[in-house]
């Protein structure tokens, strides 16, 4: 079981007349743990969900792509609420209704204890930044540290209001618990401005002592880093006719964590990961991300169209 913790909210995404809009289920952990279910691996979302019109479509929404709410915590705030807008190329651009809602009020007796059978922990996005719930967040993946793996997924938001030093200390927070993790060179521009996307993701693996770092590039593909190789792994981008980029990094994480489970290797931690099953679980992840980006919104493909995707892409 992958446990998938952090927000399930609504994207209000422009229709296809002016002025028209579409609520459609969202946020980036909801989506990794529908990507999880999708890609053949037992998928739990440990989330806040509302009792109001929104929540009750999330709520159906994941139950009906094979997410499993046993963890889900009945809530009484409201749904929270993002406005999407794209760009020429696909890209999304957000903005947040966030005051008062359920995703970010975590209570300690809500977070419960985890089963052996927890093979990884998920975590970040706007719920591992947002008080009063980030810092709660982080005091229960501590204590879980030693029996699972921590995944932490930076995706980080400026558009949420947050300072950029504030961000990016909670970050290195995240960082200082995590086993792997996971950022964008987009992650890295907001976190730490005028930098080398690279070189600050091996000082981070350096100074968080990372048994696994993810940088992923967009279309140009991913890199690999980790505490115990002297070298990096990275693979290349993969072409599509992208219709959005919405859920594409989502995507790309739980791909990694599906893979990486699949062999076994995330039982006890990542630190034995070698990097031949990492360059593995990167190009699985890479082709999966893809695919994402081909269809509008949020909508990982399956397992069985990764594989697919791959086989053509070897021929």
């Amino acid at each position: 079981m992958i446990v998938v913790c952090g927000e399930a909210l609504v994207d209000l995404v422009p229709g296809s007349e002016a002025g028209r809009w579409r609520a459609v289920p969202g946020g980036g952990p909801a989506n990794a743990a529908v990507a999880l279910a999708r890609l053949g691996s037992d998928s739990a979302l440990l989330c806040r969900l509302s009792g109001d019109a929104f929540g009750r479509q999330i709520r159906a929404h994941l139950t009906e792509r094979g997410v499993d709410l046993g963890l889900a915590v009945a809530a009484t705030e409201p749904t929270t609420l993002a406005v999407l807008a794209l760009d020429a190329d696909g890209g999304a651009d957000y903005a947040f209704y966030l005051q008062g809602t359920a995703d970010w009020q975590w209570r300690p007796e809500e977070l419960p204890e985890l089963g052996a059978d927890t093979e990884a922990v998920h975590v970040g996005s706007l719920a591992a930044l947002l008080e009063p719930g980030a810092g709660r967040l982080r005091a229960w993946a501590r204590a879980h540290r030693d029996r699972t793996t921590v995944f932490f997924d930076a995706n980080a938001r400026p558009a949420v209001g947050v300072a950029r030093t504030e961000a990016a200390r909670q970050a290195a927070e995240w960082m200082d618990l995590a086993h792997v993790v996971k950022v964008s060179e987009e992650d890295v521009a907001w976190l730490e401005p005028g930098r080398d996307p690279l070189l600050v993701a091996e000082r981070w693996v350096v100074r968080h002592e990372l048994d696994l770092l993810l940088l992923t590039k967009g279309g140009e593909g991913a890199v690999a880093l980790s505490a115990h190789w002297g070298d990096r792994v990275e693979v290349p981008g993969v072409r599509v006719d992208v219709r959005d980029t919405v859920g594409a990094g989502d995507t790309f994480g739980a791909a990694v964590l599906a893979r990486l489970t699949e062999r076994g290797a995330l039982v006890r931690g990542a630190a034995a990961v070698d990097p031949s099953a990492v360059r593995d679980a990167l190009a699985f992840a890479a082709a999966a991300a893809a695919l994402a980006c081909t269809t509008e919104g949020a909508d990982p493909p399956l397992r069985a169209q990764v594989e697919s995707f791959l086989g053509a892409l070897a021929v």
